[in-house]
């Protein structure tokens, strides 16, 4: 966004003056443009003034630079230095000084909100879009590193049990670092799950451990009988031996019942193969 101003006069610098004293800024402080130069005319005909364009070329990294300076203000930072290093299409906005640590926040999310603010002040302006990127005193940098060394430990992890593992929440920029770390290691990759400002980043392996059900079922059933015959072993319910021991007991004798009846004549069975009848003789 420019500021600018169009003023006329006799010369071009009485228009430039009446250009600047609109604006209320030196020359220095501004660009111009002579958009037609005087002309006399003849014997006073067809005479034009001096037109000029006067404007302010506002850089979106100023813009970002002035607001944070404005939030500073109000929280009593006055003496936190601003540093910026512009490339193309983005500014590094680096802060020094004191009070860094209630700028940086609980795991950088004061900083991450004056970053993204900044960045928002900075994009009102016409133009493409331009990043805007807000570290304190290399508190990026060392968290990007922490970072790396955290994804490259869970990666080995995940290598090794092969079973996925979940991060706790984090935010774009964070993720980014994980997702850049993991594509470079063989054997895991990386997906985002949730809706912001709860979306994690998951780490899986590409040679995920495949859980045979019988097969685990099978050996279950193995470890058991291995048990109940060890048990068996011990004496299992047959009878203590001892401390804790235990000893088969003998079987029992069949029960056969006594005729107890007293003075009671014994009785004779019959042979069945004599006959019924004894033979009758007739004289």
């Amino acid at each position: 966004m420019n500021r600018e101003v169009i003023a006329t006069g006799r010369t071009v610098d009485e228009a430039l003056d009446k250009a600047y004293e609109q604006l209320g800024i030196s020359r220095d402080e501004a660009q111009f443009e002579i958009l037609d130069l005087p002309k006399k005319g003849f014997l006073g005909l067809g005479a034009s003034p001096a037109k000029v364009r006067v404007f302010i070329e506002f850089s979106k990294a100023q813009c970002a630079v002035d607001y944070l300076q404005s939030i500073f203000h109000q929280m009593g930072l006055d003496q936190v230095q601003i540093d910026v290093t512009e490339t193309e299409n983005c500014a590094n906005i680096t802060l020094s000084g004191d009070g860094l640590g209630v700028l940086i926040g609980r795991r950088g999310e004061t900083l991450d909100a004056l970053q993204y603010l900044a960045g928002l002040v900075a994009n009102r302006l016409e133009g493409d879009y331009y990043r805007i990127v807000v570290d304190s005193g290399n508190y990026r940098e060392k968290r990007e590193k922490t970072l790396e060394n955290l994804a490259k430990k869970l990666s080995s992890q995940v290598i090794r049990t092969g079973r996925s593992v979940t991060l706790e929440p984090m935010n774009p920029y964070e993720r980014r670092v994980i997702h850049a770390t993991i594509q470079e290691i063989d054997g895991v990759t990386s997906s985002s799950i949730g809706e912001e400002p709860s979306r994690r980043v998951v780490i899986s392996s590409t040679n995920p451990v495949k859980k045979n059900y019988h097969r685990d079922r099978s050996a279950e059933s193995g470890e058991r009988g291995e048990r109940s015959r060890d048990r068996g072993s011990r004496g299992g319910r047959g009878g203590r031996s001892g401390r804790g021991g235990y000893e088969k007991r003998p079987p029992r004798e069949k029960y056969v019942p006594q005729d107890v009846t007293p003075n009671r004549t014994k009785v004779e069975v019959e042979d069945d193969s004599k006959p019924l009848y004894s033979k009758i003789e007739i004289d």
